[in-house]
């Protein structure tokens, strides 16, 4: 089934290769509990910006990663087709969060500026360290200057406010780090 390529969809993991000969694909899921992308029953897949919907028959997890299997996926070789595609799920999908809790696809493109209204950039993307999540911050049109800039996402401590309605987070980070 196509996509509209204007829905909003937020991306939850990746397949990276096939599983077996009966159709199954190892996925790896962006989740904070990986098994959580398993709850939803129909994927978007995105290869190339080539969007589709399937059903999902069947995941669980396996080793450190998950297996999937896919409705009208019943051999290696039409397995071997999703391998690459990015799994989304529609952004109206993804479960209410608390006060102060954010999804990171809503913190990407954001402006970040200092205590001092100082614009370091804006949000490309997040990562996962361990002990926190860390904000990618590039230039943008009006930046200081031309840094990329890896500011931990320490609400309280380093991040002093998000306003997504502005667009704008605000942290204590010195523009010179």
């Amino acid at each position: 089934m196509p996509v509209s390529v204007k829905e909003n969809t937020a991306v939850m993991g990746k397949i990276t290769s096939v599983y077996g000969v009966k159709g199954w694909v190892k996925v790896v899921s962006y989740a904070q509990e990986k098994e959580n992308i398993c709850k939803y029953k129909n994927w978007i897949l995105d290869n190339s910006g080539k969007k589709h919907t399937v059903k999902v028959l069947n995941c669980k997890s396996h080793g450190t990663g998950l297996v999937a299997l896919l409705d009208g996926c019943n051999d290696r070789e039409v397995a071997k087709q999703y391998c690459g595609s990015l799994v989304t799920i529609p952004q109206s999908e993804l479960p209410d969060l608390g006060d102060g809790e954010f999804y990171w696809h809503q913190l990407e493109g954001m402006k970040v500026v200092t205590s001092d209204s100082v614009l370091l950039g804006k949000v490309s993307h997040l990562i996962e360290t361990g002990s926190n999540d860390v904000l990618i911050v590039k230039k943008c049109k009006e930046s200081l200057d031309g840094k990329e800039r890896l500011i931990p996402y320490l609400p309280g401590q380093v991040v002093k406010s998000v306003d997504l309605d502005k667009g704008i987070i605000e942290v204590d980070w010195d523009p010179d780090f």
